[in-house]
C-alpha cells in the first residue's frame, strides 16, 4: 500500500520512510474514524508514550550528567507532557493529516491539543514498530529539537512557584480568575488573571485555562523577580 500525497509529505517532514505505510495510517486515525477494519491509534499511543519516555530519560541524562533525580524529574515531565507533544505535532503540521470523523472535524479536532498530543505519541510508536528503537529515537530527538536543551527554563511549574513565593511572604495562595473567553466554542481563547493578596496581578491568554493560568503566573513571577 502506498501513502497518499499528503501522508507522504508528512512522512518527509517527520524524516522517516515507512516500510509499512499501514502503521502511519493507523497512527493518524482517531477513534471517531475507526471501524472493525480500520483500528484507531489508541494502542499505538500507549506504546509511543513509553518509547518517548525512554528516549527523553536517556537524553536528559546525557545532556546534564551531574543532575540529580529531583532536577531531572520536572524536566522529564515538561518534555513528555501532552502540551509539548501537541506543540511538536503542530510544528510537523500533523493536524492536517489526522483522520477524523465528521463531528470531530467540525468541532475543530485538527487543532485540539489532546488529539494532537495523542497522535504524536502514536506516530512515534509507528516509527518504532516500522524500523526499531534507533529510528524512533532519531525522529524524537530531531522533532523535539532545542526543547531538550532549553527544558530547564520550562520545567519549573509557574503556578507552584508563585504559590511558594506567596507563602514565603506570609500571604495566602494566589487566586486565578477567568476574565474573558473569546473565539468559537471549538477554538476558545481564555484570559485568566492571577491575583495576590498584596494587590499584584497579571493576565495570561491561551487556548486552555491551564495554559492561561500558567502564563499569568509566569508573567507575575517575572514582575516580582521570582521567576
Amino acid at each position: 500500500m502506498k501513502l497518499s500525497a499528503d501522508l507522504s509529505a508528512f512522512a518527509k517532514r517527520l524524516g522517516h520512510r515507512f516500510e509499512n505505510p499501514d502503521l502511519l495510517q493507523r497512527a493518524l486515525t482517531h477513534g471517531s474514524m475507526s471501524s472493525p477494519t480500520r483500528p484507531d491509534n489508541q494502542r499505538l499511543e500507549f506504546l509511543g508514550d513509553r518509547v518517548l519516555g525512554l528516549v527523553m530519560a536517556e537524553a536528559l541524562l546525557g545532556h546534564d550528567p551531574g543532575a540529580n533525580e529531583g532536577q531531572l524529574a520536572p524536566r522529564f515531565n515538561a518534555l513528555v507532557r501532552k502540551e509539548t507533544c501537541a506543540d511538536v505535532a503542530q510544528d510537523l503540521q500533523l493536524g492536517d493529516v489526522l483522520r477524523l470523523g465528521r463531528s470531530e472535524m467540525m468541532s475543530g479536532g485538527r487543532r485540539k491539543q489532546a488529539l494532537l498530543g495523542d497522535a504524536m505519541e502514536a506516530v512515534i510508536a509507528a516509527v518504532y514498530l516500522d524500523a526499531g528503537f534507533e529510528a524512533a529515537r532519531a525522529v524524537i530527538l530531531r522533532s523535539w529539537g532545542d526543547r531538550i536543551a532549553q527544558v530547564e527554563a520550562d520545567a519549573r511549574d509557574a503556578k507552584t512557584a508563585l504559590q511558594e513565593w506567596a507563602q514565603s511572604k506570609g500571604q495566602p495562595p494566589p487566586v486565578y480568575v477567568e476574565i474573558a473567553r473569546d473565539g468559537p466554542d471549538h477554538a476558545p481563547v481564555f484570559t485568566i488573571e492571577a491575583r495576590l493578596s498584596g494587590g499584584q496581578s497579571a493576565q495570561g491568554k491561551a487556548p486552555s485555562k491551564r495554559q492561561a493560568e500558567q502564563l499569568a503566573a509566569r508573567i507575575l513571577l517575572d514582575r516580582l523577580g521570582g521567576g
